[in-house]
């Protein structure tokens, strides 16, 4: 059976691309974001008491768990019509340079207008490890009569 906005209900999971990042991938979102904080480029920076806080070496940009969850949204969304409205997130761990973090959601409530099923959606991006990197949330619109 395929998914439609009309088969979706409280519990459906979703689920995303993993994403590895690497030093360069770190680099070209900094160049990207205009964003050159050393926490993102300089090792010996960070091997400090960065923040009273030793990362032991670069970090990802917080943006890139954001992008993950998006990315994962909207090809969801795509498939049924739909768009993403809106995504609250929060960091709760750094992730570095060789981690795998891969993002998941799941159907919390679900409300009908005219034409239209707006989803409010739990999102969390785990490592490797299972630790999670980041939680939010997330609102979509996806249309009731495709």
């Amino acid at each position: 059976m395929s998914t439609t906005a009309s088969t979706i209900k409280t519990g459906h999971q979703i689920g995303g691309t993993p994403f590895s990042p690497t030093r360069e991938s770190i680099r070209a979102f900094c160049e990207a974001s205009l964003d050159f904080n050393p926490l993102h480029l300089d090792d010996d920076y960070m091997k400090g008491n960065f923040g009273r806080t030793n990362f032991g070496g670069i970090i990802m940009h917080g943006m890139n768990n954001f992008g993950v969850i998006t990315k994962m949204l909207t090809d969801w969304t795509h498939e049924l019509g739909g768009v993403q409205r809106r995504l609250e997130t929060r960091w709760k761990a750094p992730v570095k340079p060789g981690d795998t973090i891969t993002p998941s959601a799941v159907v919390t409530s679900s409300k009908d207008t005219q034409g239209s099923r707006w989803l409010t959606l739990d999102v969390q991006v785990q490592n490797q490890r299972g630790e999670t990197v980041a939680l939010g949330e997330a609102m979509v619109e996806v249309p009731l009569n495709r």
